[in-house]
């Protein structure tokens, strides 16, 4: 068995090195910050705990698979799992509310039928037959497969064109998907807001990204107890259950190469460390930037996501307790201008861990950041919390005290301020990651900047892609 460096403890990578080590691989893990879960983090004070990164999981059965095939215990075992119901209240421009029921198509028609008007629930039931097209069609080769060396089939547009007369008619990105299909502004936007809330500009996201909204509303959003930094815990834990060394304060300078293959790694402090695979789990795009990757004129490798956006985060300490009825969260949708009425998501988990008594409330609200210069980031935040007002009651009279996460605060946790998004078909393969196999024999790519791309459950399935090239080699395709 081999010896295996992993740059970085992301999820991604954590969930690499535990499977790596279960098939016997030494495995050292070295990060350039103090503690571990990359974008995952959490923030303390006074007794008040907020996730600072995703706050819901979708697709638990990606780490569901990841503690099956790792340890005796499974994923309950280690960390509370709850289905959020309703999945979201959506709060629309003009006032409208609609609560959507977790992982229930049938429930979510009715419930637009009945906030939006007769009608407004079949057409995005007819939406999203045409999404689960587009997702039966992308689902294995896009996620559960490594990438393939030629990706063609991964570059046509898999959701399926409407006919209009005797022709179809092609949709390309999907903000004609909402105007040819939904119409109704307020679907429009719900159909939005999904695409949003992982930087995607509905503008220029392809129509492939119909499969966000289907895959959240067929899979259902989990919640983990005590939040989902809880969730890194476990997986941090069951890396050391399987001796996964993790070396800390650690940032890696430089992947060695020795005949145009991998060899080990440098660290900031000058030492070199031998390995007979190097598997990268930090930003691959800042890696680059900083010359720590291995550069070859010529390469084709540099393809990777480009379209990654960051995120402005407000961490809302308040008195008094959480009201009957809250929701655990809503989206506020604004009227168009970003800076000014912006489009936020409001979580609040009404979960003990995260608050220091029944008397108080832990909120936070969050934006994707598309062109939003840094100067304006203060203001953009006061206008985030007072969006935040119609999914919290009172909220300006229960503030205690705020704290703004900003773009700086994600490049310091992980690295880059830019947050990856989920590989999408279509467009000619841009909307796809760094595949997990590089052409440098001996060096992968795991994580939420390689495929099949960012999120918490991509970044696991990344994890089993790698691995599973790692330990079978080139011609693995994945579990079936």
């Amino acid at each position: 068995m081999g010896r295996i460096v992993v740059i970085g403890a992301g999820l991604g990578a954590m969930a690499t090195a535990a499977r790596l080590a279960v098939a016997g691989h030494t495995v050292t893990v070295y990060e350039r910050t103090s503690t571990y879960g990359g974008a995952v983090g959490r923030f303390e004070r006074e007794g008040f705990a907020f996730d600072t990164g995703p706050g819901l999981l979708h697709l638990p059965a990606v780490y569901r698979d990841l503690f099956v095939k790792t340890g005796k215990k499974p994923l309950e075992e280690c960390v509370g799992l709850s289905q959020v119901d309703p999945a979201a209240r959506h709060v629309f421009a003009d006032g409208t509310r609609v609560d959507l029921p977790n992982a229930s198509r049938a429930g979510t028609v009715a419930a637009l039928d009945a906030a939006l008007g007769a009608g407004a629930g079949e057409r995005w039931g007819d939406f999203l037959t045409r999404a689960r097209e587009a997702w039966d069609r992308t689902r294995r080769p896009l996620l559960e497969e490594p990438q393939p060396a030629d990706p063609k089939a991964l570059a046509r547009e898999p959701y399926p064109a409407l006919k209009a007369g005797l022709l179809r008619r092609p949709t390309r990105t999907l903000a004609q998907v909402g105007e040819r299909e939904l119409r109704d502004p307020r679907l429009v936007a719900l159909l939005d807001s999904y695409a949003e809330a992982y930087g995607f500009p509905p503008a220029s996201a392809p129509a492939a990204a119909a499969v966000l909204p289907y895959m959240e509303q067929t899979f259902g959003s989990w919640y983990v107890a005590g939040g989902i930094r809880a969730l890194a815990d476990a997986v941090y834990e069951r890396c050391r259950e399987r001796r996964v060394e993790f070396v800390f304060d650690a940032p890696v300078d430089e992947v060695l190469t020795e005949g145009e293959r991998a060899v080990g790694v440098r660290l900031g402090s000058g030492e070199a460390v031998e390995a007979d695979h190097v598997v990268v789990g930090a930003p691959v795009p800042e890696l680059y930037r900083e010359q720590v990757l291995p550069w070859r004129s010529g390469d084709e490798w540099t393809r990777f996501q480009r379209h990654g956006t960051s995120r402005l985060t407000v961490l809302l300490a308040l008195r008094g307790a959480r009201e009957e009825g809250a929701v655990h969260r809503t989206v506020v949708h604004g009227a168009g201008d970003p800076l000014h009425t912006p489009t936020v998501t409001v979580l609040r988990p009404d979960d003990p861990a995260l608050r220091p008594d029944a008397d108080h409330e832990s909120v936070t609200v969050s934006m994707m950041l598309d062109m939003v210069p840094e100067e304006d980031w203060a203001e953009l935040a006061d206008r985030m919390v007072e969006a935040a007002e119609a999914a919290v009651p009172g909220l300006v009279e229960r503030l205690l005290w705020r704290e703004v996460r900003t773009p700086e605060d994600v490049r310091k946790a992980t690295g880059t301020a830019e947050v990856p998004g989920p590989a999408l078909a279509s467009a000619r393969g841009d909307w796809l990651p760094a595949p997990g196999l590089s052409p440098v024999p001996g060096l992968y790519f795991a994580g939420g900047w390689s495929h099949p791309g960012g999120g918490l459950a991509h970044a696991g399935m990344s994890g089993a892609l790698v691995a599973g090239l790692i330990v079978e080699g080139a011609e693995f395709r994945g579990s079936r």
